[in-house]
């Protein structure tokens, strides 16, 4: 199990990698393709919409299958498949389209992983370990930076994508071969195990709409709109915005491990959370009272964001805590679905708030602070809503 779940977070860093890596591409896709920052936003946000469409298939399948071939079959086909599409893409279509594969093979490699904690690990260090897995994940999102750009730069992003490809497929055999899938839940007559069965359950109300945008702010300014920000605002090359968002998963790292074990420290998960995304909010105000305060600036803020608003694990650990066992799967998949649906509604709509608010705008920086904007009301909303939730701790 050891080995095989050392793969599986390997899948993870590879995940985390395929969401953040079209900010530093953009002004290469851009010139070679006429892939524009609103053609990304919708590639980027495909990707999150196919990794939330299928969280539900996804927590079906662990419950019933279990996390082993669940995982290397999509991981290997979505994963693999869309990093040679976007290998030979020609215009931002072919990017569409693999993007919503990758999202597709990038699916099911967290919620396995969370699936094994929460089945053979005890419940109070679930948190913990969620946010470890997060942590050495966000190595992908390191790679996605300053490393991602100078490879691309040696050899081309289209060879750099086709090496992507066939890691992923590696990856994928190793987690069929080396990854045990822990002792099946027996569900008794009456025990329940749809979806209406996830939504009696009170407890997870007030923590969904938190969990729906929490993660999108983080997401999307490392994933996709650090790059035309610090470009148009700044005159920031490939080094400069990999330089600035290697920064902000550095701190996007530290958040997810500080965030695991603070339940325990403090005697609470809710107003870690709470404080925490409190804090992330203040990052997004600041980035849109002052977005052309300097590049140092920017890049401090950013990495705030990145900090503070690593609280997926632990939201997700909150929702967790009222499942029981013979939902987990189906429990955590559906928690998911909503921070990964969220993160790609949102990316989505910011395009379009992008491309209106740039049509009319004097100054460069005015489309990124409606960007800011469309991030921190909704973020506030999520906060005002979880203040009802029930607080629960293992």
């Amino acid at each position: 199990m050891r080995a095989g779940l050392t793969f599986l977070v390997a899948g993870y860093v590879l995940s985390q990698f395929y969401r953040a890596f079209l900010a530093v591409l953009s002004p290469v896709l851009s010139t070679e393709i006429g892939a524009s920052a609103g053609d990304l936003a919708i590639s980027s946000g495909l990707l999150f919409l196919t990794f939330a469409l299928m969280q539900l298939p996804v927590g079906m399948a662990l419950d019933r299958f279990g996390p082993r071939w669940t995982t290397s079959i999509l991981l290997a086909g979505g994963g693999a498949g869309g990093a040679l599409i976007f290998a030979a893409a020609q215009g931002p279509v072919a990017v569409h389209v693999a993007m919503a594969l990758i999202g597709v093979g990038c699916a099911p490699v967290l919620m396995a992983s969370y699936y094994i904690f929460a089945r053979i690990y005890r419940p109070a260090i679930f948190g913990t370990l969620a946010g470890a897995v997060i942590g050495i994940g966000s190595i992908g999102n390191l790679a996605g930076s300053a490393p991602l750009a100078m490879l691309a730069e040696a050899i081309g992003w289209r060879q750099t994508l086709v090496w992507l490809a066939l890691v992923t497929i590696a990856v994928s055999l190793a987690i069929a071969v080396f990854l045990r899938d822990p002792p099946r839940v027996t569900m008794a007559p009456g025990m329940g195990g749809k979806l209406s069965d996830l939504l009696r359950i009170p407890g997870i109300w007030a923590i969904l709409p938190l969990m729906a945008v929490a993660y999108a702010p983080m997401a999307a300014m490392r994933g996709l709109w650090a790059g035309p920000y610090l470009a148009d605002v700044f005159g920031a090359g490939p080094t400069g915005i990999g330089r600035a968002t290697l920064i902000m998963g550095l701190m996007m790292v530290v958040g997810n491990f500080a965030y695991g074990p603070l339940d325990r420290i403090f005697g609470t998960r809710k107003w870690t959370v709470f404080a925490g995304n409190l804090l992330a909010a203040a990052s997004l105000a600041l980035l849109a009272l002052f977005p052309a305060n300097g590049f140092i600036t920017a890049t401090i803020l950013l990495a705030a964001l990145g900090l503070f608003g690593s609280s997926f694990p632990a939201i997700m650990s909150h929702g967790r805590a009222f499942f029981p066992p013979h939902m987990v799967g189906r429990g955590v998949t559906f928690l998911n679905m909503f921070g990964i649906g969220g993160a790609g509604l949102l990316q989505f709509l910011s395009g379009r708030v992008h491309d209106s608010v740039a049509e009319t705008a004097v100054q460069p920086e005015t489309p990124f602070v409606g960007i800011f904007l469309f991030f921190l009301v909704p973020l506030l909303i999520g906060l005002v809503v979880y203040l009802f939730s029930q607080d629960r701790t293992d």
